[in-house]
């Protein structure tokens, strides 16, 4: 008994609907946040941050007390020379103590210290500078993946317009008004645009690959994103406010300023380094011949040690010569890098300003272009010339077309580059709009 065709055909399609995976449903805020919890470089940058915090617990651990217990227990045999060598009998004995030592005052080993704090800092200021490079690298890809997805819709109005322009040359054809090569001439830019749109699929799916591997997203699943429109707004034409703005937030020159303060202790480490130290040492306890015998007495003791260098001019000079190097070095890099954000700033202002001023002129260029392609589609109508004019004409749409995509995408990517340098990548969220 065959199986009626509607039950099959309801069948074939139920069984694809649950084959086919579950698309991926992404905003771009949902991959900016993403990006914090998955990106190599973010995580990497975390566990910087966790070493430089146990580094300054180490070296604050050297200015707590030192305490120990320590228990030995000894067996020796001596002898004594008088007139003749005499052996004494077997000695036991077993101390128990807890000895304790408390730096009161090592000018070296503070400094020491509050360079592994500032070293903390220095730490998270970088970690923050790579999440700002890793939130840009995603949103630019999400949007020329827009930008990509925009062009499958381009190319097939494209080959819509070429199908059209195929079947009037067929018709101006029969009418006796074209001839068999405006209908080669038609069909050579149908396939034209076609293989366009093959590549185009190509393209796609780079761009969704790339993005799934970002994010770490499930590469068989098909990912599907949110538009994203920017406001067109007008741009700041203060440089220096853009540039104050710009050296506030930074992360990287705000970590190359806590770096050069980090090397300032570094030095004044190197210098204490001739300076004397003062340690309280104790111990207190009990001695016994053997373990828990019942005899035992109490023992302890207390001093003061302080310790000044000698002999140590030369290490010290070196170790100080070397803090100073660092510390010229590390100023010459805030100036280069405050330079370097200024020249940032002032071409990504230039640059958005340009890209939106380029989307009104592909917004024009498109509306001529649909102007022109009417105009020469009536006079191939009317058979007042052939279709030439009009296969031109769909390429300079097609073309203007691109551009209007084109410069959206340039306009987007412009807006994030700015917002990187000025240290704010996720400001991009709140220019969404119209």
């Amino acid at each position: 008994m065959r199986m009626p065709r509607y039950f099959c055909l309801f069948f074939a399609t139920l069984s694809a609907a649950v084959a086919a995976p579950e698309p991926i449903v992404l905003t771009l805020e949902q991959a900016l946040a993403a990006a914090e919890q998955t990106s190599l470089e973010v995580l990497i940058g975390r566990e910087t941050v966790a070493q430089a915090v146990e580094s300054a617990v180490r070296e604050r651990s050297g200015l707590l007390p030192q305490v120990t217990l320590d228990a030995t227990q000894r067996r020796s045999r001596t002898a004594s020379v008088g007139g003749a060598l005499v052996s004494s009998g077997i000695n036991n004995r077993f101390d128990a103590q807890l000895n304790g030592r408390f730096e009161l005052l090592d000018p070296e080993r503070i400094a020491t210290y509050k360079a592994a704090t500032y070293a903390v800092a220095v730490a998270k200021l970088g970690q923050e500078q790579l999440r700002e490079v890793v939130l840009a690298t995603v949103a630019v890809n999400y949007f020329a993946h827009l930008r990509n997805l925009r062009r499958i819709e381009v190319l097939d109005a494209n080959i819509t317009r070429a199908r059209s322009l195929v079947q009037l040359a067929h018709n101006q054809l029969n009418a006796g008004v074209a001839t068999q090569i405006d209908v080669t001439r038609a069909e050579a830019q149908l396939a034209i645009d076609e293989q366009a749109r093959l590549q185009q699929d190509t393209v796609v799916q780079e761009t969704e690959l790339q993005l799934k591997q970002l994010l770490a997203l499930d590469m068989v699943r098909p990912l599907q994103l949110a538009n994203v429109r920017l406001r067109r707004a007008g741009i700041s034409a203060e440089i220096a406010s853009l540039e104050e703005a710009a050296f506030a937030r930074r992360a990287d020159l705000q970590g190359a300023r806590k770096l050069l303060e980090q090397n300032e202790l570094e030095v004044r480490a190197a210098r204490y380094g001739r300076l004397p130290s003062l340690a309280a040492i104790g111990s207190y306890g009990y001695a016994s011949a053997e373990v828990l015998d019942g005899n035992e007495a109490k023992v302890w003791s207390g001093s003061l040690a302080m310790s000044v260098p000698v002999f140590d001019s030369a290490r010290s000079r070196s170790l100080t010569n070397y803090a100073l190097s660092r510390r010229r070095a590390q100023e010459l890099r805030v100036q280069d890098l405050q330079a370097q954000i200024s020249a940032e700033v002032r071409l990504a202002r230039q640059n958005a300003v340009s890209r939106l001023a380029q989307i009104e002129v592909a917004e024009k260029g498109y509306r001529l272009a649909e102007q022109e392609l009417e105009l020469a589609e009536r006079r191939f109508q009317q058979g007042v010339a052939d279709n030439r004019e009009l296969v031109e004409a769909q390429n300079r749409l097609a073309t203007a077309s691109d551009n209007v995509v084109e410069a959206a995408y340039n306009y987007q990517r412009g807006r994030v580059e700015l917002n990187r340098v000025l240290g704010q990548v996720s400001a991009v969220l709140a220019e969404q709009g119209e």
